[in-house]
């Protein structure tokens, strides 16, 4: 089976697809932000969470639904940074996974990845993730949304977590993100063989 890529370009093509499974795992999952409500834990990503309260009209009581799900529409996103972070993540999650496939396509198709090619790559990955770290920046400035202060407590605000905790998930994207713009745009540069002479 021919390949386009040098050693060193098999292992971009492997981290590459590490660094984007860790990232868009990370951002599906509605674990960035933990607390909890009503005695119930409670987690929020940036278009889904994990329990909510919902008003039971047998009881006319509030009781939390222990259950994950995304919200209704787009507009029931709590906040509009996190709007922006929804989007701005998941163009950047896409970014990092087609380069992931494209690397993976060149361990198997010759010709597939030129020095050139394996650059622009590089490229392409280093502008995803800076588009997933510029939505983990934005994701902070959320936590004063009236959902999030009523899980973690009213003496939330933006950057202020008040009696909540950062989740794995968060981490998880964000840590795929940064390896992917640093050590894998870096890889790149070396992962494509060089192009064949035509006599054309």
């Amino acid at each position: 089976m021919a390949s386009s890529l040098t050693c060193t370009g098999v292992i971009w093509a492997l981290l590459s697809f590490l660094c984007a499974a860790a990232s868009c795992v990370g951002f599906f999952m509605p674990y960035w932000l933990l607390g909890s409500q009503m005695g119930k834990p409670v987690s929020f990503g940036t278009f889904r969470r994990c329990s909510y309260p919902v008003h039971d009209e047998n009881r006319q009581t509030m009781v939390m639904v222990e259950e994950c799900g995304r919200y209704a529409s787009f507009q029931g996103i709590p906040s509009a940074e996190w709007r922006i972070c929804t989007v701005v993540t998941g163009l950047g999650c896409g970014l990092l996974l087609l380069v992931a496939l494209t690397a993976l396509m060149g361990c198997c198709v010759s010709e597939l990845i030129s020095r050139t090619v394996g650059r622009v790559a590089g490229g392409i990955q280093f502008l995803g993730g800076l588009l997933i770290g510029s939505g983990c920046a934005l994701y902070p400035l959320g936590w004063d949304s009236e959902e999030v202060r009523q899980t973690c407590g009213y003496i939330s605000d933006q950057f202020d977590l008040g009696k909540c905790e950062i989740g794995w998930a968060y981490y998880c994207t964000g840590g795929g993100a940064a390896t992917a713009m640093l050590l894998c745009t870096w890889l790149a540069c070396f992962s494509g063989k060089k192009q064949k002479q035509y006599p054309y």
